[in-house]
């Protein structure tokens, strides 16, 4: 299809060249004739004025010639009564054909006459000439046909294959340039076209030349980056996923296992709640990937204002393990979904009272936005790892005992909930523990 398309680019731009160049070259052409009938014109008005005048100067030295040897329709000589004394042979006992004369100021006078007697129906240059003479005036008549708009068969013939030959070269030059314009397009069309999920490395080439189709392959491959990177977190996500998941489900099968293979001695209240453990951790991990499924996919927020204070105090209040301390300042107040960030505050509290050795610190104070500060007295986190625990399934290795009740995506889903709400949510350097920091924009009034 891609290919259709580029063909049909080129010959569209061929095409449109083509036109181009058929219209460049009538205007050129009507005024080479223009141009050309003009000069045409005037060296023709000047071979009959020329052939006029010669006969003139001949009757002048009263050595009148034969009027022939002129490549002309006619000549007349008439005398003073007006009567045709001379004439070419093909115009020999005509009478006067034209009684057009010099102004009296000028010696000599062109016309184009149209209908003369004895000459064919075409209009004819007509050249009248004054030769002075004692028993009167003279005249001499040159006649010849007007030269044509086309000028010569030969001038329209010259310039039809000038023409058919411009536009095809037009065609031809402006198809190859475009087609060799379009080849990367193309190669990088076919590339992405065989690109597939289970290749390692998705790339195109990137062409050397041709600086906009390189900005779009380098363009090209940027999305496939992405793209790469999104797969390979999907293949992460998948893989965690299933292995969260199959704990849960491989401790009850153990313990059905268990409790089949002797049923009589078996404890089954003990062996329910043992699974309704299990099925509690399997219930919580699927409900945060549906969170989680939800919040990428973009799901309509109720927003309205939210007093970060009042949410805060609400959620500090329920009964925890660990002491709570807070430092509210009042009135900082931001626009968002109440539910979300109250799961917000709620997993970062989750976190904080698993990891904390006695106390959790929640801060909140107003600079230019809303700062959220959730500070546990536990191990913390080393700078290296900061990232690493906003990963999906992601626990680390010190902490994994103390952190068994835990899905491994409270903080990924913090931190998209963050996002969301055009905030941020980081770890920041802290004397002790871990120093969970989220920025929201204030509400504006």
């Amino acid at each position: 299809m891609i290919e259709r398309l580029g063909r049909s680019i080129r010959a569209r731009l061929a095409l449109f060249a083509s036109v181009a160049m058929a219209l460049l070259c009538l205007a050129a052409g009507a005024l080479s004739l223009w141009v050309g009938h003009r000069t045409a014109v005037d060296i023709r008005t000047k071979e009959v004025t020329s052939a006029a005048l010669h006969v003139g100067h001949d009757i002048q030295r009263n050595h009148m010639h034969p009027l022939t040897g002129f490549d002309l329709n006619g000549l007349q000589v008439v005398d003073s009564t007006g009567r045709v004394v001379a004439s070419t042979p093909n115009l020999e006992g005509v009478p006067r054909l034209t009684t057009v004369v010099p102004d009296p100021s000028s010696p000599s006078r062109t016309d184009v006459l149209c209908r003369l007697p004895q000459l064919d129906d075409d209009c004819h240059i007509t050249a009248s000439v004054r030769v002075f003479d004692e028993s009167g005036d003279w005249f001499v008549y040159a006649y010849d046909a007007t030269v044509p708009w086309y000028i010569h068969p030969y001038v329209i013939a010259v310039l039809a294959l000038v023409s058919a030959a411009l536009v095809a070269i037009t065609w031809f030059g402006v198809s190859k340039v475009v087609a060799r314009t379009l080849a990367p397009v193309n190669q990088i069309t076919r590339q992405l076209t065989d690109i597939s999920y289970r290749d390692e490395i998705m790339r195109v080439a990137v062409p050397e030349k041709a600086e906009e189709i390189k900005a779009l392959a380098e363009a090209a491959n940027r999305t496939l980056a992405r793209l790469e990177a999104a797969m390979d977190q999907q293949r992460r996500f998948a893989s965690d996923a299933s292995h969260d998941l199959r704990s849960p489900i491989t401790a009850m099968r153990a313990e059905l296992e268990s409790a089949m293979l002797a049923p009589d001695e078996t404890d089954w209240r003990e062996t329910g709640g043992k699974l309704m453990a299990s099925l509690d951790r399997l219930q919580n991990i699927v409900a945060d990937l549906l969170t989680l499924a939800r919040l990428e996919a973009g799901a309509p927020s109720r927003l309205e204002s939210v007093d970060l204070a009042e949410l805060v105090a609400a959620e500090t209040t329920r009964p925890r393990s660990k002491k709570i301390v807070t430092a509210l300042q009042p009135g900082v107040v931001v626009t968002g979904d109440r539910l979300k960030l109250a799961r917000l505050l709620t997993n970062l509290l989750d976190n904080a009272e698993r990891h904390a050795e006695s106390t959790i610190i929640v801060t909140l104070r107003r600079n230019e936005e809303a700062v959220l500060e959730v500070l546990d007295d536990g191990a913390g986190i080393a700078p290296d790892q900061r990232e690493v625990v906003f990963r999906r399934f992601t626990r680390l290795d010190a902490s994994r005992s103390r952190d068994a009740g835990g899905t491994g995506l409270g903080l990924p889903i913090a931190r998209e909930i963050a996002q969301a709400h055009h905030g941020t949510l980081k770890i920041e350097d802290s004397d002790t523990g871990a120093r969970f920091v989220l920025r929201l924009p204030i509400r504006k009034e």
